[in-house]
């Protein structure tokens, strides 16, 4: 398989800062459906927004989903990643089928047991206090569990007296949206998770860093953990083709704007000092990414040789959200040029 979609990744992030296109929360959610007509306009593929909480960035993405979904009618809509330790799943089960409907089949959910955060325990503070014995990571597996049966519209609530349903059913969620089930991702960041997500019929995010570090790039790190992940799927023998996706900070200089914004960037990598980095989250000794920066010839020759991005079928970008859409709109248009390039090196 080759890499046939790009899509965005976007935090949400506002800030009053100097410089900044998005210094409210008001002005996030709207510049972030924004994006979403902006891609879609350039001919991308995807838009996806990234989930934290107690911080000033997107964090309730639903109605933010179904809000993209009503303004644009072709790219999918997705999340990398929810964690899952927050969530009531059938609450979320409900949500999403929600903005899927309105979005017309069109979310890619992707989620995860979460990732470092500046509230010392804030599933507790939501109210989901992690149980004795039980780790984060078993938590948010039965949590998304919960959610994938959910969404697949099998009863799962004994029914009352007033229950119209017949002898011996159980009542389903509602509203359900065909085929949601069918479109859930798992951020995995380890060879071992990668492979328990094609076992478990997910599909595959991985992001600009991994729980590895062997000293070989990020790129050969990730393609090694996508192939445990097709295995996976393989051997578990699960219907339809799996997906995987790869996040990669590309800055495309294509006018005298972006050069503005990005000089500093590529000053930075003809130097030698943009590189992929050995570093450590979660108590576990990880590979970083490094930045792409420069003319769409350069980031051609370089993303052909990163062996993630080219096995995989979806690039998603971060980007700098709060330089605005506008501005934003002329880095996607470079993103779908820079697919079609890579799609054509990989024939």
């Amino acid at each position: 398989m080759s890499m046939r979609n790009v899509g965005f990744l976007s935090f949400g992030w506002w800030s009053a800062a100097p410089g900044s296109k998005v210094r409210t929360a008001r002005e996030a959610m709207q510049d972030t459906i924004g994006l979403a007509e902006a891609a879609e306009d350039a001919g991308m593929d995807g838009a996806w927004i990234r989930v934290h909480h107690f911080e000033q960035c997107v964090s309730s993405p639903f109605p933010l989903l179904a809000a993209m979904g009503a303004r644009t009618s072709r790219i999918e809509l997705g999340t990398g990643v929810i964690n899952m330790r927050y969530e009531n799943p059938l609450y979320m089960a409900e949500a999403a089928a929600t903005a899927d409907l309105v979005a017309g089949g069109r979310l890619q959910l992707g989620v995860s047991r979460g990732s470092p955060e500046p509230a010392a325990d804030g599933p507790a503070t939501f109210g989901y206090p992690l149980a004795w014995g039980v780790t984060p990571v078993e938590d948010a597996a039965a949590r998304i569990e919960a959610f994938r049966e959910a969404i697949t519209g099998a009863g799962i609530a004994e029914p009352g007296p007033r229950a119209h349903v017949r002898a011996g059913e159980l009542l389903p969620l509602t509203p359900h949206s065909p085929g949601l089930a069918e479109r859930v991702w798992y951020g995995a960041g380890g060879i071992d998770s990668a492979r328990r997500t094609g076992e478990l019929g997910m599909h595959l995010m991985s992001s600009t860093l991994v729980l590895e570090a062997t000293g070989e790039p990020l790129g050969v790190v990730q393609a090694r953990q996508i192939e445990a992940f097709r295995a996976g799927w393989r051997e578990a023998d699960h219907a339809g083709t799996p997906r995987v996706s790869v996040s990669r900070s590309i800055m495309p200089i294509v006018d005298d704007l972006t050069n503005t914004y990005f000089h500093p960037y590529l000053e930075r990598d003809l130097m030698g000092a943009n590189r992929d980095q050995i570093g450590e989250i979660d108590n576990t000794v990880s590979t970083f990414g490094k930045t792409y920066v420069g003319g769409l010839d350069k980031l051609e020759r370089e993303l052909r040789e990163d062996e993630a991005v080219m096995t995989a079928d979806t690039l998603l970008v971060t980007i700098p959200n709060q330089l605005g859409a506008d501005f934003n709109h002329t880095t996607f248009v470079a993103l779908a040029e820079l697919r079609d390039r890579l799609a054509r090196a990989a024939l």
